[in-house]
């Protein structure tokens, strides 16, 4: 499965839920999403607290698909294509240099 096949089981989810339309409690705003994205992101970082390794990697894992879904939909409801943006973002960075690394 791509991105745009994830995005799109993402967005049919949603739309399920009701969350698109006006009045709804979960409105999806660009600004909704990225606080979203942000508190879900913090929620994988509870995981690795004074430890290296995770007690449960199938909680995490659910965290980590939080957050992918919560970056599809904010990519979707921005009008960003995503999958070129990571591809984009790849060629720039395979030119760039890093502090101490001279490759």
């Amino acid at each position: 499965m791509d991105i745009q096949e994830l995005t799109q089981h993402m967005d049919e989810f949603v739309r399920s839920k009701g969350w698109y339309t006006a009045g709804s409690r979960r409105p999806q705003t660009a600004r909704n999403l990225a606080v979203s994205l942000n508190l879900e992101a913090a929620e994988v970082l509870e995981h690795f607290q004074w430890t290296e390794q995770p007690a449960n990697p199938a909680e995490l894992a659910g965290e980590l698909a939080d957050v992918a879904l919560y970056l599809l939909q904010l990519a979707q409801v921005s009008g960003i294509d995503l999958e070129q943006a990571v591809l984009q973002k790849l060629a720039v960075n395979r030119d760039r240099t890093w502090d101490a690394d001279k490759r």
